[in-house]
């Protein structure tokens, strides 16, 4: 954790800033805001990016994605008083801006409204731009919370206006902090409260370790995608089922791609598809390229939410799954496992992705898995059929000669 404090604002206090490195270009913000005591009054830890889509001087259109907040400084932010509410204020970037203000009422206080600011006249973030000048795109959220408790949204949340899509997950927040403590009491956003049904594996009555899965639906097949200023840069179409063990207890998850947010980013080498839900946390899929000539899945994250409230959290980045070559989609119909870990495995129906070189955001031509070559059955079946067969004469010799034998006496 890298922690920057800043200079007093007046009329604010002291303002402390922490940045977390996340996974993948991603940053986690928190953010204490205290006042002339030294005590808390405003707190909130949070992730964020943004997509921008704009034209361009020839008419076509191009979207930037802005996700690195290491910059990040927080001039403006305040606790607010008699004549202002409080707020954060956060600027990044080549001239970005982004804030949110907060108004109180009796027994409850709102995330008022959300605002963000860029230069679109930045030719670096913006090349080719039709339009110049600093836009600004506002948003009125209204989200209501109790006083007294931190508002909490681990789920992917999006606001879209403009041409910009903003995207929050992780959030936590509490404005008019009583008594200069940050309360454990939380307030749940809608997607926070939906939970998904977990199945658990019924143990068997013999003397083992092994469990027996309770009988499973086939999950339902979503499909993702990822666009940088290029367009689609990634596609993925599968079925998911998450099996994981925890406390000696083994359970399974369906996917449901309907209730399942997802982000990601693209790069020349790296590629991420990042799936999130009511009580999944984050589930990373990580691409690479390597002897430039193939792809793929070289790392899976996960964090998931379990129904006593306890987490559960596994990473491996040395996996090699899904490999094809570039400019090609890997696919495979078949039930194929990825095996993360020994507590956690991934079980795929219908799977195809393409995390480099899409055109036109359609898949190309398929490198099929193994499981779905159907021929390499036929040459199975003749040699068995032809060891078989042989096996039969064999025993019919030996038992031929057995006979030939019996039938000579001893003189």
């Amino acid at each position: 954790m890298v922690c920057f404090r800043l200079s007093p604002v007046p009329g604010s206090g002291l303002v402390l800033l922490c940045l977390v490195l996340g996974a993948v270009s991603s940053y986690a913000l928190e953010l204490n805001v205290t006042d002339s005591e030294k005590a808390t009054c405003l707190y909130a830890k949070w992730q964020m990016n943004f997509t921008i889509h704009y034209e361009t001087t020839s008419k076509t259109y191009k979207t930037v994605t802005i996700s690195d907040f290491s910059t990040a400084t927080y001039n403006g932010s305040i606790c607010g008083d008699e004549q202002n509410n409080p707020k954060i204020v956060v600027q990044f970037g080549s001239g970005f801006s982004w804030t949110v203000n907060f108004t109180k009422e009796e027994s409850t206080y709102s995330i008022d409204g959300i605002s963000f600011s860029y230069n679109i006249s930045d030719n670096t973030t913006f090349p080719d731009a039709k339009d110049k000048g600093i836009l600004t795109v506002r948003d009125a959220v209204g989200f209501r919370i109790p006083l007294n408790n931190i508002f909490r949204c681990n789920s992917l949340s999006t606001l879209e206006k403009n041409g910009v899509v903003q995207y929050y997950w992780d959030v936590h927040v509490q404005a008019f902090v009583q008594n200069g403590t940050v309360s454990t009491k939380e307030f749940l956003c809608e997607k926070d409260k939906t939970v998904t049904t977990v199945v658990p594996f019924v143990p068997t009555t013999a003397p083992s370790p092994t469990v027996t899965p309770a009988p499973r639906e086939k999950p339902e097949v979503g499909s993702y995608s990822v666009n940088n200023s290029n367009g689609t840069c990634l596609l993925a179409t599968m079925g998911l089922q998450l099996n994981f063990t925890h406390d000696k207890v083994v359970s399974v998850i369906n996917i449901n791609p309907n209730t399942t947010d997802f982000t990601g980013s693209c790069q020349p080498q790296t590629a991420l598809l990042r799936l999130n839900g009511s009580n999944i946390k984050y589930l990373d899929f990580v691409f690479a390229v390597k002897n430039e000539n193939r792809f793929y899945l070289k790392e899976v994250n996960v964090s998931m939410y379990l129904v006593n409230g306890s987490a559960f959290s596994i990473a491996n980045n040395n996996l090699s799954y899904w490999d094809a070559p570039l400019g090609s989609s890997y696919m495979c119909n078949k039930e194929q496992t990825v095996s993360v870990s020994g507590a956690f495995q991934i079980n795929t129906f219908e799977l195809r992705v393409q995390p480099f070189n899409v055109m036109e955001g359609k898949y190309s031509t398929a490198q099929e898995c193994s499981l779905d070559d159907d021929t390499i059955l036929i040459p199975i079946i003749v040699g068995a059929g032809l060891s078989g067969l042989i096996i039969v004469i064999v025993i019919a010799y030996l038992i031929g000669r057995r006979k030939s034998y019996a039938g000579y006496q001893t003189l």
